[in-house]
C-alpha cells in the first residue's frame, strides 16, 4: 500500500498545499516564497528518498516565521496520516551528516509522543534573509504534528549555511531509517501493542 498524504490549509496568514510520499524517490516541487526554507525541503526530500510537493503562499512581506511553521505543521500531518497504524516499520532512524567543517546528527523514534530536543548553536543569526531560529520552529511543528520523538545536535561547525544544511539531510536519512518496513517487525513495532 502508498504511504501518501496531502492536506490544505489556509489561514489569514498562509495558504498551503503539500502532498508528501514516503515511498518515493526523493522527486521535489517546493515552492515556499522562502528560498532556504525550499532549498532546506529539497535536501530534506533528496535524501530521505521521498516525494514532496508544496505550494505555500503565506506573509513573507512580514517575515518567513508563519510560512515555515505552517509548512512544518502540514508536512507532520502528513506524515502522520501517511504512516497509519506504523505497522511493520522499524521506529527508530538514526544519521549523522556531515558538511564540510559542520556534523549534525539527527534522532528519532516515531512513537507518538511528540518531543523535540534542539541542540544547535548557530554563529549567524539569518542565513540571507532567512531567520535561523526559525529552524528550530520548523522541527517543533514538525515534531509535534507527526507525534514523533526528535532529537537534532549538531556536534560542531562554524558556518551557519553548513550547520543546517547538515541538520536537513539528516533529517531526511533518519526519517528514511525510521519509516522503512522491516519484514521481522511483525505487527506494531512496541510493546504496548500500538503506538
Amino acid at each position: 500500500m502508498e504511504r501518501f498524504a496531502s492536506v490544505e490549509r489556509k489561514t489569514n496568514e498562509t495558504e498551503i498545499s503539500l502532498k508528501f510520499g514516503v515511498d518515493g524517490e526523493g522527486n521535489s516541487s517546493i515552492k515556499t516564497g522562502v528560498p532556504f526554507m525550499t532549498h532546506m525541503l529539497d535536501l530534506f526530500t533528496k535524501h530521505g528518498k521521498f516525494d514532496l510537493n508544496v505550494d505555500a503562499n503565506g506573509d513573507t512581506d512580514v517575515d518567513d516565521h508563519h510560512t515555515t511553521e505552517d509548512v512544518g505543521i502540514c508536512l507532520g500531518q502528513t506524515l502522520l496520516e501517511a504512516l497509519g497504524d506504523k505497522r511493520g516499520i522499524k521506529r527508530y532512524g538514526n544519521a549523522f551528516v556531515p558538511m564540510d567543517e559542520a556534523l549534525a546528527q539527527v534522532v528519532i523514534d516515531l512513537s507518538n509522543r511528540p518531543h523535540l530536543e534542539f541542540r544547535a548553536e548557530f554563529p549567524s543569526q539569518k542565513v540571507g534573509t532567512f531567520d535561523t531560529e526559525l529552524v528550530h520552529e520548523f522541527l517543533w511543528k514538525f515534531a509535534l504534528e507527526a507525534r514523533m520523538n526528535l532529537h537534532v545536535v549538531v556536534h560542531y561547525g562554524h558556518n551557519t549555511h553548513h550547520m543546517i544544511e547538515a541538520i536537513f539531510k539528516a533529517l531526511g536519512r533518519a526519517l528514511d531509517e525510521a519509516t522503512t518496513i522491516d519484514p521481522r517487525v511483525k505487527g506494531i513495532p512496541s510493546t504496548k501493542g500500538m503506538l
